[in-house]
């Protein structure tokens, strides 16, 4: 039986009867856009946790002194506001969530983080951790950094880092455009790129540096056309969602011909946004892509793709899958659900997923992982066995930065309980 044919019947649905179950499921709240312009990126994530949640329990759950206990997803819609995420939040409490998921936005999950450190001091009997996959402000785990916070996407400094030693070999790129959503993480993206830009290629000419309101553009052809006035080989950008669909179509409509270097231009629709004009010009940032070519890998990939079959479904996150196997692992180290015992044991957290290891820096809480960059190609050419949500068009692997490299230093001053 091979490595796939393995984790298929692993996470099969409904394969076997049913275990009777005494005790009650530990219960993680997702907060998250489930409705408006970013809706399919929160459905995205849920399908990740869902699948993972899935794997946990299909192995027989979260093993305690007590016996057993199955992991529970619930889901509520924070509607792209942070006050319909901080009502959210209040509601999962009283629902008896303590493991709090989010991370589509930092400027929400800064809010998510506030409130949790309220709720933590004023209620001790109800104590929360807030589990970070995907909000990417620097200051999360620096001047920001907490005990009940814990990170497990690269920040965005190890991101544009791990672009900028693609760009730093580039030389057809001497003019560069910077562009983003106008909030703290498309705010820190622009800022690190520039210092690194100035850093490593201080001969790239930066002839665009602008923000535009985050989801409210229904237009970029007014940004494509200055992108294109501007003579830019290599547009940088943070842009998550539609915000980088839009733009990226907008792009390649106005006969665009330069380099995008991205953080999420790899999937949601991007890759058949801007279609053929993209090969060779879309650059990549992840944890993790589907033509990383191991066995281990392409199991992984194949058996996510086995419980979601539809091609707009295909986007997977190794990091979302390794958040939960953490979360698994530092209960069980832990002995109990208590919040305390298990943030302490998650400072430690070790864990490895179809060859993809990642470990949490107990300093700042921010989880240390390789990270890899693609470059968007037809399938089927060298290295490209697997396409993008049925596109035609995968990323095939550049550069892989091991976790060591990709390590930052951090300026946290954590305090304990």
């Amino acid at each position: 039986m091979g490595a796939a044919t393995l984790f298929a019947n692993a996470l099969a649905i409904g394969s076997g009867p049913a275990r009777a179950q005494t005790a009650a499921p530990i219960r993680l709240a997702m907060v998250e856009s489930l409705s408006g312009p970013f809706a399919n990126a929160g459905e995205a994530v849920y399908r990740n946790l869902l699948w993972a949640v899935e794997r946990v329990n299909q192995r027989g759950g979260v093993k305690l002194p007590g016996g057993a206990r199955m992991l529970q997803l619930d889901r509520y819609d924070s509607k792209g506001l942070n006050e319909e995420a901080l009502s959210a939040l209040r509601s999962a409490i009283d629902d008896g969530s303590g493991i709090v998921l989010q991370g589509n936005s930092s400027a929400m999950a800064a809010a998510i983080l506030d409130a949790v450190e309220k709720n933590n001091e004023r209620d001790p009997s109800r104590r929360a951790l807030f589990l970070n996959y995907s909000a990417v402000d620097p200051v999360l785990t620096n001047e920001r950094c907490s005990f009940w916070h814990f990170r497990f996407d690269a920040h965005a400094d190890m991101r544009v880092t791990a672009l900028m030693q693609v760009i730093a070999d580039d030389k057809s790129v001497q003019k560069a455009y910077l562009i983003g959503q106008d909030y703290s993480f498309g705010q820190a993206v622009l800022k690190e790129s520039r210092r690194q830009l100035g850093v490593l290629r201080p001969d790239v000419q930066i002839v665009g540096d602008e923000l535009h309101p985050m989801g409210r553009v229904k237009d970029f052809a007014p940004y494509a056309t200055k992108i294109m006035a501007s003579g830019a080989q290599a547009v940088i950008t943070g842009n998550w969602g539609n915000d980088l669909t839009l733009l990226v179509k907008a792009a390649r409509e106005a006969g665009y011909q330069g380099k995008f270097y991205t953080f999420y231009g790899n999937a949601l629709g991007a890759p058949a946004a801007i279609g053929d004009a993209g090969i060779g010009r879309v650059v990549a940032v992840a944890d993790w892509l589907p033509n990383v070519q191991t066995p281990e890998s392409e199991a992984f990939y194949k058996s996510f793709r086995a419980r979601f079959p539809k091609p707009a479904d295909d986007y997977v996150h190794m990091r979302m899958q390794l958040l939960i196997e953490a979360l698994a692992q530092s209960i069980e180290k832990a002995g109990s659900t208590d919040t305390v015992a298990v943030a302490r044991a998650m400072e430690t957290a070790d864990v490895t997923l179809a060859g993809q290891r990642g470990r949490m820096r107990a300093s700042d809480h921010q989880f240390q992982q390789s990270l890899v960059v693609g470059q968007m190609e037809k399938q089927g050419t060298p290295g490209v066995k697997f396409d993008v949500e049925g596109s035609g068009y995968g990323f095939r692997v550049i550069k892989t930065i091991a976790a060591e490299r990709a390590e930052m230093p951090t300026t946290c001053r954590m305090q304990r309980p």
